[in-house]
């Protein structure tokens, strides 16, 4: 079956005419784009659409005050851009993330709904693009070399400060809130999986608690490069075909509209030929997730059981957790957290491959690049937020396991080791084991202290601080 006409218009680039849906507001070299990359059907999130027409918002003011626009269609324009940065044509943005390696598919896509819409609001119809051109107007001054990159950068910074550090703040804050509830709770260390010294449960999950804390920091300080941005430098960094005051003019306007502080690159070509900030961002997000994933793991072991396991905390029931097993429940917030870490540790490694292929003066694995940093931090925001509030915010502990199991653990001998030596307190601790008593009853029964004594040294309270050594009398 032919298609009707009607339902179809003609429009005409560098390279020919070409067949675009008569009701949409993208045009012919977004058309190409859709039927070059038909790969993923995976498309660019809300972040870097917002990014986008914050990006040709604020050209089009400048190119206005720089007298290099008119004013009703750098007006057009302006209102254009602002219903992008809404989300009022979201639908309309309709490239796939495995495109050409710059983003320029994006970046026209972007042009070619701004362009139409302004025409639009001026009265004229999709298509003609006229008064307002995509690259004429929409993209004057810029570049998808420069537009690209620096939508990712606001992408990200604006991701990061609005959803993963609030959520690990809120993290880091439950943390400390059950590191202050769980002071009072004595329990058994454990290195190489074994028995330890004892600990205060509180001084465990105030040890998570500073992980998250300076993840936190890493965010911050990884976000500085994020800071600069790559548009000016047009298509190689040289700033060819835009004004000298453009780049400063615009990012102090799009600062203004949305409250971050962002910088014209120091240096274009390093800007525009390197990814260098977004992989080292990808880099700290690995990092955050690693230590994530160690918290998480924790946080499951010491809730296993219920009676056959550590138990020596309480994991809030979410679900039933078999469905084979009745009454089985499993701690899958942890493991969704994991699963999340695992995620961004892929998702790091993709853009460390991606980060490495630029050629000298452009990288062209930008969208690779974009999607999988912005998937990170969403995941992350959603997963951390999820774990505080569906898994530490209810934990409880159990002091009496706590208690129970620091008395049985042979690791107490260590408490001895001053009084008698090193290969003494092993003696003992071996004997307990192999006869299956606890320390203080074969050092009871062998009388190797008063009973005083013995209860001094085998006081759990004293052995999760260091303490002063008294001096031996000569």
């Amino acid at each position: 079956m032919i298609p009707s006409k009607n339902l179809y218009r003609i429009e005409r680039d560098s390279m020919g005419p070409v067949k675009v849906p008569k009701q949409v507001y993208y045009g012919a070299q977004t058309q190409r784009a859709i039927e070059n990359f038909p790969i993923s059907g995976w498309r660019f999130g809300r972040e870097l659409l917002y990014a986008l027409g914050l990006i040709k918002y604020a050209s089009a003011k400048t190119n206005f005050e720089l007298g290099l626009l008119q004013k009703k269609i750098a007006r057009a324009i302006e209102q254009a851009s602002q219903e992008v940065m809404e989300g009022r044509w979201d639908e309309q943005f309709v490239v796939d993330i495995f495109q050409t390696g710059s983003g320029t598919s994006t970046n026209m896509n972007a042009n070619e709904v701004i362009a139409n819409r302004a025409n639009e609001i001026l009265g004229s119809k999709r298509g003609a693009y006229r008064p307002v051109h995509p690259n004429d107007h929409v993209n004057l001054g810029q570049s998808s070399n420069d537009v690209f990159p620096s939508a990712i950068h606001i992408a990200s910074v604006a991701l990061l400060q609005e959803k993963l550090l609030p959520a690990m703040r809120d993290l880091h804050d439950a943390l400390k809130d059950k590191g202050k509830e769980f002071h009072s709770i004595l329990k058994i260390g454990r290195t190489h999986l074994q028995d330890a010294t004892p600990i205060r449960l509180g001084q465990e999950f105030g040890g998570y608690a500073r992980q998250v804390e300076l993840g936190i920091h890493r965010i911050q300080n990884a976000m500085k490069s994020l800071s600069e941005l790559p548009l000016g430098g047009t298509a190689v960094g040289t700033g060819i075909n835009t004004h000298p005051s453009f780049a400063m003019k615009a990012i102090a306007m799009m600062n203004k509209k949305i409250g971050y502080r962002f910088s014209e690159a120091v240096d274009h070509f390093e800007a525009q030929g390197a990814k260098d900030a977004l992989v080292e961002m990808s880099g700290t997000l690995k990092t955050v997730a690693a230590g994530l994933i160690k918290i998480a793991n924790d946080i499951r072991w010491l809730g296993s059981g219920p009676r056959c396991g550590i138990g020596e905390i309480r994991l809030q029931d979410t679900q039933p957790g078999s469905s084979i097993m009745p009454g089985k429940v499993n701690p899958v917030i942890p493991e969704s957290l994991i699963q999340v870490g695992a995620q961004v540790i892929g998702n790091d490694s993709t853009i460390t491959l991606a980060g490495l292929s630029g050629n000298f003066e452009l990288n062209v694995m930008m969208p690779l690049i974009a999607y999988n940093l912005l998937q990170s931090i969403h995941l992350l925001g959603n997963a951390v937020n999820n774990f505080s509030k569906r898994c530490i915010q209810g934990l409880n502990a159990d002091r009496q396991r706590c208690e129970e199991m620091v008395e049985k653990s042979l690791a107490l001998a260590t408490a001895l080791t001053p009084k008698i030596g090193y290969e003494e307190a092993a003696r003992i601790a071996k004997k307990a084991y192999v006869q299956n008593k606890t320390i203080r009853k074969v050092v009871e029964e062998e009388c190797l202290f008063p009973s005083e004594e013995l209860k001094r040294l085998l006081d759990p309270q004293s052995m999760i601080a260091p303490v002063k050594p008294t001096k031996k009398k000569k």
